[in-house]
């Protein structure tokens, strides 16, 4: 197999500009994803991984949170998908001798390529206080080192157990539990840095932050709204459902600083058009907004509502909607039509034409999705935004009916469902009490710490030891370097990963790294093959099962690492849980999960009937909620 030393050295020189592309997708994707995949893994194994895919006896790609239809083509993957998947699955390992030829500080000069081209960890690394270098460990010693600094703590709140999207709704349920068993609601994770103002948006709104709509409804919308996502460089198979939208007649205007190649033809690799043809135009308008000017747009478009509504009443708003679903409505008209005309232009940077265009589209349209992602959410005025676009799409009923509704795209895959599954430093006393009834334990009810607050605490020196369940914190938060110099303040850093990344060689006076399988790899315990669920960006609950061998012998799974850790660190301290249960198979997760959190009854037997199923958002957390779920049924 190939292991090509990445470059060090490059330079402006290095940078070649062309002619912007037109068009994305296409002959080329298959190009720069399969030979490397051939390449990198070899025949046998990218044949596999190919065709099991985002499939629903396969195993969920890693690289993003996209829906999977309902009907799967053969292949099921895009371009930034397989090469994630190559990174990952390499055969490549790191042999002993890397260990003691790289130290610490020889490794910080390193970019991340050079750090994940190493290839995989395969078995337990650690740095003693008095050394630069990693050594290898044996399990039973590096449980015991990471059991005895924490138990060793003054208070539970001295650890932070932070993760990423990349691990699985089991591991994550299991890794929450420990964390509160512990004593702490130290549990950050990556959506404290994406879509926690899409929650805090939403939720005030229909008393939940994730999406209304199914993937089929792309399909079967008059109008999608594409705002603050580059669909064709982050999540390209969203592609497909856009396509969906315009084979069926519907239109998409794209609201982006960005004029994305994508969205304006996207040549499908798996149509005859996309190969050797012009592909599908997707984008009927494009909006280049000024950043940050997107809350002003959306309140412009719905001053051109009621304005509409005025001009011919009874024609225009939903009004059976707003007096049954909705409230506040005439403080909200009155605040909309103050707005002021030359300050949208202004913020936007758009023509009063433009906008006018955009308002049409809207008012003509029986069924509008709104889409967003980052672009939205990582401004001052992230939530404020979001809160106006639920207003706007409940002026004309577009929630909770077929082709409608408010579509949040998630980055990770599974970010939303570890948060589903208790990843939050602010989890509900109705969540906690329910663990509290299976367990059998008074969870801690102080609220925790989140992403940043954990940096800062770590920078005070409050927080002595630091664990990470996958992800890259120091190279994610906003100020890298204040999170490194923090990091190095605590006494142990903790990494369950794949491969090594800037946040394992940015470390505390000790550090451990806990090397796990990844997506691709079968799951065996006690001679039975085990799965695990993830849940994508539209609710839907997914399982996923390895197909490939681990990479080597003495790799644990995530469910192992938490169960081992939480059995040796909570052992004696009176909380009675059955780790070893738990990691001898996942089926007894499943079932806990199904009498703690609501929408997961009968999980084993769905999953085995249905192969997947879809959580009824919002449940029981405001009647709209159940209201709009019966109207859409």
């Amino acid at each position: 197999m190939k292991n090509t030393a990445p470059r060090e050295d490059f330079t402006d020189a290095d940078i070649k500009i062309g002619k912007r592309a037109t068009w994305a997708v296409g002959l080329p994707a298959i190009e720069h994803a399969m030979i490397p995949s051939e390449e990198e893994m070899g025949t046998a194994r990218t044949a596999k991984v190919s065709l099991t895919i985002n499939h629903k006896r396969g195993f969920d790609c890693p690289s993003c949170a996209w829906a999977n239809p309902d009907h799967s083509k053969p292949l099921e993957f895009c371009e930034n998908g397989i090469k994630s998947i190559v990174w990952e699955s390499t055969p490549l390992t790191i042999p002993r001798e890397f260990w003691a030829e790289h130290s610490l500080t020889s490794m910080r000069s390193k970019s991340e390529y050079w750090l994940g081209k190493q290839g995989r960890i395969v078995e337990p690394m650690y740095k003693a206080a008095d050394s630069d270098n990693y050594v290898p460990v044996s399990w039973d010693e590096a449980f015991g080192i990471a059991s005895r600094h924490l138990r060793s703590l003054k208070s539970p709140d001295e650890a932070v157990f932070y993760t990423s999207g990349r691990i699985m709704n089991e591991p994550a349920y299991l890794y929450q539990l420990f964390a509160r068993a512990f004593g702490t609601n130290n549990l950050p994770d990556c959506s404290n840095m994406c879509h926690e103002a899409t929650g805090a948006g939403m939720s005030p709104a229909i008393g939940v932050g994730k999406s209304t709509i199914s993937y089929d409804d792309f399909g079967k919308a008059d109008l999608v709204i594409v705002m603050g996502q580059n669909p064709g460089t982050n999540h390209p198979r969203m592609l497909n459902a856009l396509e969906d939208t315009k084979v069926h007649g519907g239109e998409m205007v794209a609201v982006n600083p960005l004029p994305e190649a994508s969205l304006m033809r996207y040549k499908n690799p798996q149509r005859p058009s996309g190969l050797v043809g012009n592909g599908t135009k997707l984008a009927d308008d494009f909006l280049q907004i000024r950043i940050g000017g997107d809350q002003h747009l959306i309140q412009a478009v719905a001053k051109r509502v009621l304005l509409a509504e005025e001009a011919a009443p009874g024609t225009v708003l939903d009004h059976e909607f707003l007096d049954t679903y909705c409230e506040g409505f005439e403080a909200y008209r009155e605040h909309i039509l103050a707005t002021d005309d030359q300050e949208v232009l202004e913020a936007t940077g758009l023509t009063t034409e433009q906008i006018d265009s955009l308002a049409d589209r809207y008012i003509k349209s029986n069924a509008t999705i709104i889409t967003w992602c980052l672009g939205i959410t990582q401004h001052k005025t992230g939530v404020g935004t979001i809160a106006e676009i639920m207003n706007l799409l409940m002026l004309r009923g577009n929630i909770g009916k077929p082709g409608a509704g408010a579509s949040p795209i998630r980055g990770h895959s599974n970010v939303q469902g570890d948060r589903t599954m208790g990843i939050w430093e602010q989890m509900s006393d109705a969540f906690l009490d329910s663990v509290a009834a299976e367990f059998g334990f008074e969870p801690p009810r102080k609220h925790g710490f989140d992403t940043v607050a954990s940096m800062n605490a770590v920078e005070r020196g409050e927080v002595k030891v630091m664990m990470s369940m996958a992800g890259n914190i120091v190279a994610a938060i906003s100020d890298s370097k204040g999170a490194e110099e923090g990091i190095a303040r605590a006494d142990l850093t903790i990494q369950v990963s794949t491969k090594l990344n800037r946040s394992h060689i940015v470390t505390g006076r000790e550090a451990l790294i806990l090397p796990v399988l990844g997506r691709t790899e079968k799951d065996m315990q006690h001679g039975l093959s085990q799965y695990v669920t993830a849940e994508d960006t539209v609710c839907r609950i997914n399982a996923s099962r390895g197909e490939l061998d681990p990479v080597a012998p003495g790799l644990l799974s995530d469910v192992s690492v938490i169960c081992r850790l939480a059995e040796s660190v909570l052992e004696g301290r009176g909380v009675d849980i059955d780790w070893r249960g738990f990691e001898q198979h996942y089926d007894t997760i499943r079932d806990s999960i199904a009498r703690v959190i609501p929408g997961f009854e009968n999980f084993n037997s769905r999953m085995e009937n249905e192969i997947s199923f879809v959580l009824p958002t919002g449940r029981g957390t405001a009647a709209l909620s159940r209201r709009l779920r019966a109207r859409r049924s």
